[in-house]
């Protein structure tokens, strides 16, 4: 793929669109409903609309400049003049962040807080170590003739291999209620009512065990590191933003799994052996998947963008989902094509699934390495190392509901089972 320089930006399909001398603004008092019942769409169709790539509306009684683009990635994520802390809802910030974490940090203090985060994430060794752990817990219990939701075993075989990783030692039955918990505080994030308040009661519950557990860590863990370098009250949050994520990473499995079922050829080329594709295919599907469709930050400073400005203390939301559809960038985007080749480590700002810039200078996630090897290791067990049939069922995805999913979160019933090793795998 020929990705279009960033200086050009603005073109489209061949001609170019206008820069506005300030972003539109959509009519009517506030947009809300029209974003909810759109969903992840919302604001690339309305930029399309508009011929535009940014424009200015009210959501939740509190006006958006909503931005698109690798221009606008490198607004949020690449300079200066933004901040993270206030861009959330408060129920969001505390299911997904909580006050005090890294994504809450600017400057010098996120800087030396992100370089915690990638010694413990990005190191090639530990990253082995949960994939052999995961591929371990993916297995386990495992049978022909048995019937398991890929959403909902993923969900489960990550959380046991991510705690056990961590250094947490639990019981079958905490394994299953921390599954719950963490899966549900990314699972309820984008809905409000009882079900969002008792997902914070239990996650306040868990940052308390997490704080106990710290007490008496030792050794080279991630739970250990965090309670040596980090307030105990800070530490647990920062371990759950270790262990939320990982386990979020089962919905991009089931997105896996659902391409697997939709584009046959690609199973059959891995299952002949040929894996090297295998990365390629699940980049392609972190790119296709709607995941979170924005993210979010404040303006510090006056900003111009594109020759609008935008006064300081304006509210930001960068549109992941329709940046990583964007037909100038992504040729025929609705396509699902492997040969793409993306690569997260290329680190630009038009692949963004988990943010953009450079990890170790942004507020981009440092775990895309992670995503990446699960991901692979779970594409590598469906495809090789059992035989499946998916029984009638809707894999279809409701793009108003975030965060999206495949409906039925991809029912197989397991013909057969190997045990025997991968070539070219971890475990």
């Amino acid at each position: 793929m020929t990705r279009q320089d960033p200086e050009s930006f603005g073109s489209r399909g061949g001609a170019s669109a206008a820069i506005p001398a300030s972003l539109p603004r959509l009519p009517g008092l506030d947009h809300t409903l029209r974003f909810l019942n759109s969903g992840y769409p919302f604001i690339g169709q309305t930029c399309d609309r508009l011929g535009v790539d940014g424009f200015r509306a009210r959501l939740m009684l509190r006006e958006a400049f909503c931005l698109r683009g690798p221009e606008a990635a490198a607004l949020l994520y690449g300079r200066s003049g933004t901040t993270r802390v206030g861009a959330m809802p408060t129920t969001v910030l505390r299911l997904l962040q909580d006050k005090g974490s890294v994504q809450q940090l600017e400057g010098e203090a996120h800087r030396r807080r992100k370089a915690l985060f990638i010694r413990l994430v990005m190191d090639p060794a530990r990253v082995d170590d949960l994939t052999r752990r995961f591929e371990q817990a993916w297995m386990r219990g495992l049978t022909p003739d048995c019937e398991i939701t890929v959403l909902d075993h993923a969900n489960t075989a990550l959380t046991r291999a991510v705690c056990g990783w961590a250094g947490l030692d639990l019981s079958e039955r905490d394994i299953a209620r921390m599954t719950r918990i963490l899966f549900r505080m990314s699972d309820r994030s984008g809905h409000f009512g009882p079900g969002t308040v008792a997902t914070l009661w239990q996650r306040r519950a868990l940052e308390r065990q997490l704080r106990s557990a710290m007490r008496d860590a030792t050794g080279d863990t991630p739970l250990a590191v965090l309670a040596r370098e980090l307030p105990p009250g800070t530490a647990a949050v920062e371990l759950l933003n270790i262990l939320r994520p990982v386990v979020a990473i089962g919905r991009y499995i089931a997105f896996a799994a659902k391409a697997l079922h939709e584009h046959p050829m690609w199973c059959e080329l891995f299952r002949s052996g040929n894996d090297d594709y295998i990365a390629d295919f699940c980049e392609e599907v972190r790119r296709t998947a709607p995941f979170f469709p924005a993210a979010a930050a404040i303006a510090t400073e006056e900003l111009v963008w594109q020759g609008a400005i935008i006064p300081k203390g304006s509210w930001l939301l960068l549109d992941l989902f329709g940046t990583n559809r964007d037909a100038r960038h992504f040729p025929m985007p609705e396509r699902f094509r492997p040969e793409r080749m993306l690569d997260w480590t290329a680190q630009d700002d038009c692949f963004i699934p988990q943010g953009a810039g450079k990890v170790e200078r942004s507020h981009r996630c440092p775990g895309e390495m992670a995503t990446l090897a699960l991901m692979s290791s779970a594409v590598r067990m469906l495809c090789c190392r059992m035989e499946y049939t998916l029984p009638p069922q809707d894999i279809g995805v409701a793009l108003n509901r975030v965060p999206a999913r495949p409906a039925s979160g991809v029912r197989i019933r397991i013909q057969r089972v190997s045990r025997e090793t991968i070539p070219g795998n971890s475990a």
